[in-house]
């Protein structure tokens, strides 16, 4: 049984700050709780359902005895930052932040200002289904660690590794082409597969900023063929690593 400490400190991890002070974040979700457990994530606890826990008794043995918490659903709505709470949860330590930059023959997505929780979640599973393992973010996308955006993931935060800095310095630090997906760029299908490169996504609403968009080696866009403004920038990201990398 969860003590009200452990419950309100639990419910704090929704708020950014917390996360960042304590340097732990929540997953929840069935399959995101076995995907992580699986992957040797440093998970601290799991908190579940009887049901649950009988029924993942194997993978839980990853995990000392005493980590493994029995939870009621009401108690799981309670810690939940989800509207429709799951039966499974985990706490976990954020990984160390690294300083090194990817180096030659690595594939990178770079995202500017990527504000929505559900798209970054969408780009990381994105990223982790075309074997991309690094994603470097700007100091103003949604924070990864959001409740909303590690349930998009779909468990793929265990295989992709994520680091932020200012991506024009980044670019700039960097003997890696760059591709800045824009609306005016070069038709994607002009390019032959990448096996190295920064492939650049910018805001959901404004795209790249112009200084990225400036030190970026190469300008990218997916040739239109209806009436659309734009294009959701989790769906461009899917598409145009679908073209430059298969």
């Amino acid at each position: 049984m969860l003590s009200k400490a452990q419950i309100k400190y639990i419910q704090s991890l929704q708020h950014k700050k917390n996360r960042q002070k304590s340097s732990q974040y929540i997953a929840e979700g069935d399959k995101i709780v076995q995907e992580l457990l699986l992957a040797g994530m440093p998970v601290k606890a799991v908190y579940a359902t009887a049901g649950w826990i009988s029924d993942h008794a194997e993978v839980l043995k990853r995990l000392d005895a005493s980590a493994v918490y029995t939870v009621e659903e009401a108690v799981l709505k309670q810690l939940s930052a989800l509207t429709t709470p799951n039966k499974a949860m985990a706490l976990l330590d954020m990984p160390a932040a690294s300083a090194q930059l990817p180096g030659e023959g690595t594939l990178v997505l770079a995202l500017e200002a990527i504000q929505d929780p559900g798209n970054m979640g969408t780009i990381i599973r994105i990223a982790d289904w075309f074997g991309i393992r690094e994603i470097v973010c700007s100091p103003d996308c949604v924070d990864v660690y959001n409740p909303k955006t590690i349930q998009a993931t779909m468990g793929s935060i265990a295989r992709v590794r994520i680091s932020e800095t200012d991506i024009k310095s980044f670019l700039e630090n960097t003997s890696l082409p760059s591709y800045a997906a824009t609306l005016h760029g070069k038709d994607i299908t002009a390019f032959s597969k990448l096996t190295e490169g920064i492939i650049l996504i910018g805001n959901e609403g404004r795209g790249l900023s112009e200084e990225v968009t400036a030190a970026a080696t190469h300008q990218i866009t997916i040739p239109r063929l209806g009436g659309a403004e734009s294009l959701n920038a989790a769906v461009a990201t899917g598409i145009i690593c679908g073209r430059l990398l298969i």
